[in-house]
């Protein structure tokens, strides 16, 4: 801010110096005028000729300038010497304007000179009017002028630090709340995300604030996430991981090789447990740090998915002894969405209804178009979840009591976290095929805006 105060100053001293010259020229124009005036009543018509009668007082006031020169000069149209100094220049070809004042810069012996000139129109004098000017050298314009500049530049001088001191207290005055905010901040422990109060910053930067608190929530989630991935992978991971070693130590211990094959194959299924559970976390941890609804999403055939992912698990639903079936429309049911995260959403809908559902049982995988909405199901025969354990069954690492089947508690929690990022919404009910005498299955739905 300074820089442009420094700048303006000379551009201020340059134009004060323009209006003053401009406003000493007035009043000594109007001076001049009416001297010219003056002297055009003197000239007369004395006998058919032009004669400019001057008394000698009035001659000896036209020199009493005391700071400045004064010269006259009055001339016939014919070139006829009347009176005054012959050295004043005479004006331009022009026309003869009489009774008109008018003025011009011009140079007398070396001086500049502002110069008032008229004509005076005589009826009866030959060879047109008569040229009357009076010039006077520019000393006391300058003078004025010059008091002027002096009057309004030095106060500047004196203005002008005083605006530098008021803009440099201003910006100190106006920055001292973010000065502060910056100590704040800086001495905050690493591990601190919690919110800035926005009371206590400048209104101006309150959205900047309001943004800022924003980023340092999601930063708070991303971190809780993490530490809560971490945590559980660290639990989960010592069962099997124990389990493993607890069979590998029971291989060598047992010579017999029947013994040691069972421990082998225990080996094997614990392996297969153990890479079951990090595929699930990894899942869990890409759902959870996936953008929010809509972040990197395109439209996606919802029907298509389907039907590519209840392929894959044919062969499953056969070693099993399950009827596998999907009910879609031909048309493509489009929403926005990563195909990737859809995929992995219902795959874990898929294995948990192959889990639980007995051998002969039924699993039906379900896209419907429900106008705004796409509607993506997956049904199955199996014993079902009871009413007040279906909300429960979303949280991870939740089992449900009595349960015998395999799993880690994870499927549910992914499928929850991905639908959570795609705005969809989840329902859980039981099989709608039951009959009476039927396990009473379940059924999930996930509820999609449509793209």
């Amino acid at each position: 801010m300074l820089a442009p105060l420094f700048l303006l100053w000379p551009i201020s001293v340059a134009i004060t110096y323009v209006v003053a010259q401009g406003i000493a020229v007035v009043p000594y124009d109007r001076g001049l005028a009416n001297t010219v005036l003056v002297l055009a009543q003197q000239v007369k018509d004395v006998n058919g000729r032009a004669r400019l009668q001057l008394p000698l007082p009035a001659r000896d006031m036209l020199r009493a300038d005391e700071t400045d020169s004064v010269f006259y000069l009055v001339v016939t149209g014919g070139g006829d010497y009347l009176g005054g100094d012959r050295e004043l220049p005479l004006p331009s070809l022009e026309a003869p304007l009489p009774g008109i004042v008018q003025y011009r810069d011009d140079t007398m012996r070396g001086f500049g000179v502002r110069v008032a000139y008229t004509w005076v129109a005589l009826p009866g004098v030959r060879g047109g009017p008569v040229l009357v000017q009076v010039a006077e050298t520019l000393q006391k314009r300058s003078q004025l002028a010059n008091e002027i500049i002096k009057g309004v530049i030095i106060p500047q001088f004196v203005i002008l630090p005083l605006a530098v001191l008021l803009v440099w207290f201003g910006l100190s005055r106006g920055l001292a709340p973010l000065n502060r905010l910056q100590a704040r901040l800086r001495a905050r422990r690493p591990d601190d995300l919690s919110a800035i109060d926005e009371r206590e910053v400048p209104q101006e930067i309150a959205p900047l604030m309001a943004a800022m608190n924003d980023l340092l929530h999601r930063m708070a989630a991303s971190v809780e996430a993490q530490k809560r991935f971490v945590a559980d992978a660290a639990h989960q991971m010592k069962t099997p991981l124990a389990g493993i070693r607890t069979q590998a130590e029971l291989a060598l211990r047992n010579a017999s090789p029947e013994d040691m094959q069972a421990s082998l194959r225990q080996l094997i299924a614990g392996a297969e447990r153990a890479t079951r559970l990090v595929n699930q976390l990894l899942a869990l941890a890409r759902a959870e740090n996936a953008g929010g609804p809509g972040d990197a999403a395109a439209p996606t055939d919802l029907a298509a998915i389907a039907r590519e992912q209840t392929q894959n698990w044919v062969h499953e639903a056969l070693d099993r002894q399950i009827d596998l079936g999907l009910e879609a429309p031909d048309m493509p049911v489009t929403i926005r969405g990563q195909p990737l995260l859809l995929a992995e959403l219902l795959n874990n809908l898929i294995d948990n209804a192959l889990r639980y559902t007995p051998p002969g049982g039924t699993v039906t995988v379900r896209v419907a178009d429900d106008g705004d909405a796409a509607l993506l199901e997956v049904e199955d025969s199996g014993p079902g979840i009871p009413e007040e354990e279906r909300e429960l069954v979303f949280d991870r690492f939740y089992r449900i009591l009595g349960s015998s089947t395999d799993g880690s508690g994870l499927g549910l929690a992914i499928v929850r976290e991905i639908a959570q990022r795609h705005g969809a919404t989840l329902a859980v009910a039981g099989n709608s095929q039951s009959g009476p005498d039927d396990p009473p299955g379940t059924r999930i739905t996930a509820k999609f805006p449509k793209a």
